[in-house]
Protein backbone atom coordinates (compact mmCIF):
# COMPACT_ATOMS: atom_id res chain seq x y z
CA UNK A 1 0.00 0.00 0.00
CA UNK A 2 1.70 3.34 -1.21
CA UNK A 3 2.03 5.85 1.90
CA UNK A 4 0.41 9.53 1.53
CA UNK A 5 0.71 12.05 4.41
CA UNK A 6 -2.27 14.48 4.47
CA UNK A 7 -0.84 17.73 6.09
CA UNK A 8 -2.93 20.42 7.86
CA UNK A 9 -1.26 23.95 8.76
CA UNK A 10 -2.47 26.26 11.75
CA UNK A 11 -6.15 26.13 13.41
CA UNK A 12 -7.35 23.49 11.25
CA UNK A 13 -7.47 21.31 14.81
CA UNK A 14 -10.34 23.84 15.14
CA UNK A 15 -12.22 22.46 12.28
CA UNK A 16 -16.17 21.91 13.40
CA UNK A 17 -15.71 24.67 15.85
CA UNK A 18 -13.74 27.55 13.59
CA UNK A 19 -16.27 29.67 11.86
CA UNK A 20 -18.38 26.79 10.85
CA UNK A 21 -19.94 29.22 8.13
CA UNK A 22 -16.62 29.18 6.31
CA UNK A 23 -15.32 25.90 7.29
CA UNK A 24 -18.28 23.93 7.86
CA UNK A 25 -19.08 21.31 10.82
CA UNK A 26 -16.75 18.52 10.00
CA UNK A 27 -14.57 17.75 13.03
CA UNK A 28 -10.71 17.45 12.29
CA UNK A 29 -10.74 13.82 13.41
CA UNK A 30 -13.83 13.39 11.04
CA UNK A 31 -11.70 15.10 8.63
CA UNK A 32 -9.26 12.95 9.65
CA UNK A 33 -11.20 9.44 9.35
CA UNK A 34 -12.73 10.39 5.75
CA UNK A 35 -8.96 11.05 4.45
CA UNK A 36 -8.33 7.46 5.93
CA UNK A 37 -11.52 5.49 5.01
CA UNK A 38 -10.80 6.86 1.15
CA UNK A 39 -7.48 6.34 1.05
CA UNK A 40 -8.27 2.48 1.77
CA UNK A 41 -10.78 2.22 -0.77
CA UNK A 42 -8.03 3.65 -3.33
CA UNK A 43 -5.39 1.52 -1.93
CA UNK A 44 -3.59 4.01 0.28
CA UNK A 45 -2.42 4.21 3.66
CA UNK A 46 -3.46 7.92 4.89
CA UNK A 47 -0.92 9.15 7.43
CA UNK A 48 -3.18 12.49 8.66
CA UNK A 49 -1.22 15.30 10.48
CA UNK A 50 -2.07 18.34 11.98
CA UNK A 51 0.27 21.42 13.54
CA UNK A 52 0.00 24.93 14.32
CA UNK A 53 3.71 25.13 14.12
CA UNK A 54 5.51 25.66 10.48
CA UNK A 55 8.72 24.67 11.84
CA UNK A 56 7.06 21.00 12.66
CA UNK A 57 5.30 21.21 9.01
CA UNK A 58 8.43 21.79 6.88
CA UNK A 59 9.65 19.15 9.03
CA UNK A 60 7.33 16.30 7.83
CA UNK A 61 7.81 17.88 4.05
CA UNK A 62 11.38 17.41 4.28
CA UNK A 63 10.34 13.91 5.80
CA UNK A 64 8.23 13.51 2.77
CA UNK A 65 10.72 14.42 0.36
CA UNK A 66 13.78 12.13 1.70
CA UNK A 67 10.84 8.85 1.68
CA UNK A 68 9.32 10.40 -1.54
CA UNK A 69 6.29 10.02 -0.19
CA UNK A 70 3.27 11.89 -2.06
CA UNK A 71 1.82 15.08 0.25
CA UNK A 72 -1.78 16.60 0.25
CA UNK A 73 -0.83 19.82 2.13
CA UNK A 74 -3.74 22.17 3.22
CA UNK A 75 -1.12 24.78 4.52
CA UNK A 76 -3.77 26.65 6.18
CA UNK A 77 -2.36 30.95 6.82
CA UNK A 78 0.79 29.39 5.82
CA UNK A 79 -0.48 29.40 2.17
CA UNK A 80 -0.12 33.39 1.74
CA UNK A 81 3.34 34.63 3.36
CA UNK A 82 5.55 30.47 3.87
CA UNK A 83 8.46 31.01 1.63
CA UNK A 84 10.46 28.56 3.30
CA UNK A 85 7.83 26.37 3.04
CA UNK A 86 7.44 27.12 -0.57
CA UNK A 87 11.15 25.99 -0.71
CA UNK A 88 10.67 22.81 1.16
CA UNK A 89 7.91 21.49 -1.26
CA UNK A 90 10.39 22.59 -4.54
CA UNK A 91 12.75 20.09 -3.36
CA UNK A 92 9.33 17.41 -3.65
CA UNK A 93 10.29 14.05 -4.73
CA UNK A 94 6.56 13.05 -5.21
CA UNK A 95 3.30 14.60 -5.95
CA UNK A 96 2.34 17.25 -4.34
CA UNK A 97 -1.47 18.42 -3.97
CA UNK A 98 -2.52 21.60 -2.54
CA UNK A 99 -5.75 21.15 -1.17
CA UNK A 100 -8.33 24.33 0.88
CA UNK A 101 -12.27 23.45 2.52
CA UNK A 102 -12.90 27.18 1.25
CA UNK A 103 -12.18 28.65 -2.19
CA UNK A 104 -9.30 31.59 -1.17
CA UNK A 105 -10.11 33.54 -4.32
CA UNK A 106 -13.67 34.05 -3.15
CA UNK A 107 -12.44 35.66 0.04
CA UNK A 108 -10.45 38.06 1.69
CA UNK A 109 -7.89 39.75 -0.56
CA UNK A 110 -5.12 38.89 1.37
CA UNK A 111 -6.12 35.21 1.16
CA UNK A 112 -5.67 35.60 -3.08
CA UNK A 113 -2.46 34.75 -2.78
CA UNK A 114 -0.76 31.28 -2.85
CA UNK A 115 3.32 31.14 -2.40
CA UNK A 116 2.18 27.03 -2.51
CA UNK A 117 0.39 26.28 -5.76
CA UNK A 118 3.90 27.29 -7.63
CA UNK A 119 5.26 24.37 -6.42
CA UNK A 120 2.26 22.14 -6.14
CA UNK A 121 1.05 20.00 -9.03
CA UNK A 122 -2.41 21.17 -8.82
CA UNK A 123 -4.96 23.04 -6.85
CA UNK A 124 -8.06 22.07 -4.92
CA UNK A 125 -10.02 24.47 -3.27
CA UNK A 126 -13.28 25.19 -2.01
CA UNK A 127 -15.45 21.75 -1.81
CA UNK A 128 -15.35 21.37 2.11
CA UNK A 129 -13.89 18.07 2.85
CA UNK A 130 -14.62 16.92 -0.44
CA UNK A 131 -11.41 18.99 -1.33
CA UNK A 132 -9.53 16.38 0.52
CA UNK A 133 -11.21 13.56 -0.86
CA UNK A 134 -10.59 14.92 -4.33
CA UNK A 135 -6.49 15.50 -3.75
CA UNK A 136 -6.83 11.42 -2.59
CA UNK A 137 -8.31 10.29 -6.12
CA UNK A 138 -5.66 13.13 -7.67
CA UNK A 139 -2.31 11.35 -5.79
CA UNK A 140 -3.74 7.41 -6.32
CA UNK A 141 -4.21 8.38 -10.39
CA UNK A 142 -0.77 9.88 -10.59
CA UNK A 143 1.31 7.35 -8.60
CA UNK A 144 -0.49 4.76 -10.32
CA UNK A 145 0.80 6.67 -13.49
CA UNK A 146 4.33 6.99 -12.01
CA UNK A 147 4.31 3.31 -11.02
CA UNK A 148 2.79 2.15 -14.75
CA UNK A 149 5.93 4.34 -16.29
CA UNK A 150 8.51 2.85 -14.03
CA UNK A 151 7.46 -0.36 -14.62
CA UNK A 152 7.91 0.23 -18.31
Amino acid sequence: MRRVLVLNGPNLGRLGSREPEVYGTTTFEELAQQCRATGHELGLEVDVRQTNSESELIGWVHQAIDSRTPVILNPAAFTHYSYALHDALAMRTAPVIEVHLSNPGAREPFRHTSVVTAVADGTIAGFGVLSYRLALHAIAALTSAADAGART
